[in-house]
Parts: structure tokens; sequence; C-alpha cells
């Protein structure tokens, strides 16, 4: 069984109580810009093991009566048809998903607003959209000199000229897509109409990294880097809680840049600003519940060693450029780690030398390494997680499972009829074979009810993986990592 490093049951507790706290300080109503992933924060539940993934949307169902969402999408994104990688769909399409999540779950959509809009077609194609689906949206607009111009921004002519998005509820929420999509300044234009209709509101950010009471080089704080490297986040210590308290926290680089305009901009609005620092904006409970320190602490550095592996496929494959990769070796020097951490990475270079062809390992959580090699009817992928369900099973390796006479016809189809050059199976196509084997064979069944126990284990592959593969593992809650090469000399993979 994984070791548990955090308390999610404490956090949920301490985090919804902080929050309410928050919003009868100023009086009644509060602005929450939710920094981060609402939903399926993968990354926190690998840092922090035993945080659930969706811990966050769970703590705000405790007190789902209070709380109304606004969506935020800024229309250049939707102009350039940006892609949120990790679902592979565009950001205005995911702003339709996370309304029904919402929904489903039992939460007010209040509406969605469009940021930094001027005139953009796709964005009025959108609304238009919008409308039709009977979801009410607003438009914001780009503001000259922002966020510096704060005679502008505090004017009619600045906050003042967006459309005022009407609310009903205590605890507003303002999520999006992805990051830039204007969260913070949504909250603050809300802020700057508020208050000129004589209602008291106020601004937090919720906020689950950097955690603000961890060491600055602590590995839960450096596997956040290393998480953002490709968008230039540094943790720092926040100087104006330093000159305020005496006490050292820390935060991340644009919270603090911008902090001295938040503040101006504050004193605007409201006349004085309730926040001494950036750390004392932030409501994050986070830090306080972890509860192994040590299990964090290897976690975060597997984190940060899977996130290097990434940046190096991304460079491969022409997504990130040799900048993210350096930040990502620094780090790596940083917290003191190799790829020796995960013995799934030698194990898998190990087989492939002894085979001469792609091969894999995979950690199970006892810590024994299972490795899988490529076969004339099976990718690495296929056969190290055949390897992976019969030693969980204690099925003799040298068992198949599945017959020649199931895979066999399946090679063929995919090569005579679907026109694959290679007859290999992928790790999907594996798992329905072995389901339709179960119906005969007891082992193979023996063999599939093991298949939830893969779930936080680790695997590394000597060559890259099909995105089919990947996926698959991802779904089976396998955390992958692979060596940047092809397994054969071609320019499109």
């Amino acid at each position: 069984m994984a070791k548990i490093g955090f308390d999610n049951a404490k956090y949920i507790e301490t985090q919804s109580a902080h929050i309410k706290e928050r919003i009868d300080k100023f009086g009644g109503k509060l602005y929450l810009e939710f920094g981060g992933k609402l939903f399926d924060d993968y990354h926190a539940s690998r840092v922090l093991p035993g945080f659930e993934p969706n811990s966050k949307i769970r703590m705000l169902s405790q007190m789902k009566n209070d709380v109304e969402i606004v969506v935020a999408i800024a229309a250049p994104d939707i102009e350039k048809n940006k892609i949120r990688a990790d679902f592979g769909i565009a950001y205005e399409d995911d702003v339709l998903r996370l309304i029904d999540v919402f929904r489903n779950l039992g939460f007010f959509v209040g509406s969605v607003v469009i940021t930094q809009y001027n005139g953009q077609p796709a964005a009025d194609a959108f609304m238009r959209r919008l409308s039709a689906l009977g979801v009410r949206s607003y438009k914001h607009y780009p503001i000259a000199g922002y966020p510096h111009n704060l005679s502008l921004i505090v004017s009619d002519e600045g906050y003042g000229k967006n459309e005022y998005i009407e609310t009903t509820h205590p605890l507003v929420v303002v999520t999006a897509p992805g990051p830039g999509s204007g969260k913070m300044a949504t909250c603050l234009s809300q802020l700057y109409h508020e208050h000129k209709r004589g209602v008291k509101a106020g601004y937090a950010k919720f906020e689950t990294f950097p955690i603000w009471n961890l060491p600055l080089k602590h590995p839960v704080n450096l596997a956040y880097e290393a998480a953002t490297a490709d968008l230039n986040d540094v943790n720092m210590i926040d100087p104006f809680h330093l000159d305020a308290y005496g006490v050292t926290t820390v935060n991340y680089n644009r919270d603090v840049e911008i902090f001295p305009v938040l503040r101006a901009i504050f004193e605007k609005i409201l006349g004085c600003c309730p926040y001494k620092s950036p750390t004392d904006m932030g409501v994050n409970m986070a830090g306080n519940c972890i509860v192994d320190d040590a299990v964090c602490c290897q976690a975060s550095y597997l984190e940060i060693l899977r996130r290097y592996y990434r940046a190096l496929v991304d460079q491969v494959r022409g997504r990130a450029d040799a900048a993210v990769v350096y930040k990502l070796e620094l780090l790596m020097k940083q917290a003191g780690i190799t790829s020796d951490i995960l013995p799934a990475v030698a194990a898998s270079l190990e087989k492939e030398k002894l085979t001469g062809g792609p091969a894999g390992a995979l950690v199970l959580a006892d810590g024994t390494v299972i490795t899988g090699k490529t076969t004339p009817l099976l990718g690495a992928c296929s056969a190290l997680l055949l390897n992976a369900l019969k030693t969980l099973g204690g099925i003799d390796k040298e068992t198949d499972l599945i017959s020649k006479e199931v895979l066999e016809p399946i090679c063929r189809l995919k090569t005579e009829s679907l026109r694959h050059t290679n007859p290999r199976l992928h790790s999907d196509e594996v798992l329905i074979a072995l389901c339709v084997s179960a119906q005969a064979n007891p082992l193979a069944a023996e063999a599939l009810r093991q298949i939830d126990k893969l779930r936080g284990c680790d695997a590394h592959f000597s060559v890259l993986l099909s995105d089919v593969d990947e996926k698959l593992f991802k779904r089976l809650g396998v955390r992958v990592s692979c060596e940047p090469k092809c397994e054969c000399r071609k320019l499109y993979f």
C-alpha cells in the first residue's frame, strides 16, 4: 500500500473554514480567484500523497449553497483556438465542459466572462453559442497601460467600462480553462462595480503551490517550479510579508511583482488595502496538512524527474525549447537527484540492452520492479502491462494469458485490413484481448482483477510512447516517463 504524507480530510475541513472566515472579513461577499486546477489536480496528488485530485471541489461542496461559479476565458485565446493540453480540447470547449461538471455536482454556474474582448469574431461566435445554450456571458475589455496606468484602470473608462457581472451568492468562485484567462482582473473589476453600488465585497486567491509555510527550496516547492518551468515561474521569499510581520514565507514571482499594483488598486477602490502581502491574499492551508514530510519529499523528487523526462520528450517533439530542459536540470541539481531515484529507468534501459529492442519497467507499490520487452506480437507497453498483472495475481510469468488464437487474428486485422505497418498490439488492444480470454481462462480473469493495483505505480520506457499507450497508462493511474528517442528512424510520430 502506498505511503500517505498528506491528511486530505483535515485539508478539506481547514480550507473551507478559512474561506468562510475570509467571507465574513469582507462583510459577506468574496470573489475567490482559483489558481491552478479546480478539478483533477493530479500534480498535487503526486507530490502530496494522500491528496485526492478532486479535494478542492469536495471542499467547495461543503458550502455549495453559498457558491456561484463564474468562468473566465480570454478572447485572444478563443481567436487563437488555444488547446488545453491535458484534454486535447479548445479552451471554449473546456468552458462548456467545466459548466457541465459544475452543474452535475449541483453548483450554480452564473455566467461566463469574455476577458480582453476587442471585437474578435471568434469571441462573438462563442458568445452566440453560449446564448443559444442558455448561458449568460459578459464582456470585459483591454485597458491601455494595464496594470500600471492606475488612474485609467480604476475609472469609468477602465474597470467601469467592463460589463457588470450580476451575482447572487456570497462566494463567487472565478475559474478558467487555463492560465492568463483574466481571473484576477475579473475579480478586481467586480470589486470596482460592487463598491460603486454600495455592496461590501472582497477578494482572495485560492492557491495550493507554492506552499507558503514550507522552505523556499523544499522539494514540494521545487516540484511546483518544475511543473511551471515553461511559464518561467520562480518561487521566492515574499519580501512584503517579511517586512510586515518579520516572518519568512514563500510565494512566486508573478504575485510578488504585481502586489504593489494590486495594493494601489485596492486603495483606489476601497480606500485602503486589506492585505499587507501577497501571502496574506492567499487561502492555502495545504502546508498545515502534511503529516509525513519524508513521504512528500520523495514523491516530489520523483515528480521533478518525471517533469524532466517530459521536457526532453517535448523538446524532441518541438513542444519545448532548450531553456525549459536547462531549468529542469538546474532544479534536479538543487534537489540533489538523478535518475537513480526511479529504479524503472535503469531497469528499462538494461532490458533494452539485453533484448536489442524497446523495453519498459514498472515499480509496484512494494518496490518490486517488473520489466517488459518488445515481441513479434506485443509492444513493450503491452508486454509490461501483462507481466505486471501476472506478478500481482501470483501467476507464473511464462503463462500465456492470451492465446495465439486470439492474438494473431487481431494482428492480421491491423496489417491486412486496417493497413497498419506495425502488427504489434497496443496496450488498449491487449486489455480488450485479455477481457475476451477471461471468458474461458480463469488466469486471465485473475489478472484482470489486479488492474486497479497499478494505480500510483511508476513506469519508464526506453523509447517514445505512442499516444494510445501513454493515454491508456494514464487512465490506469500509472505515472509514465520515457527516453527522448524514437523506436525507429521516423521524422513523424
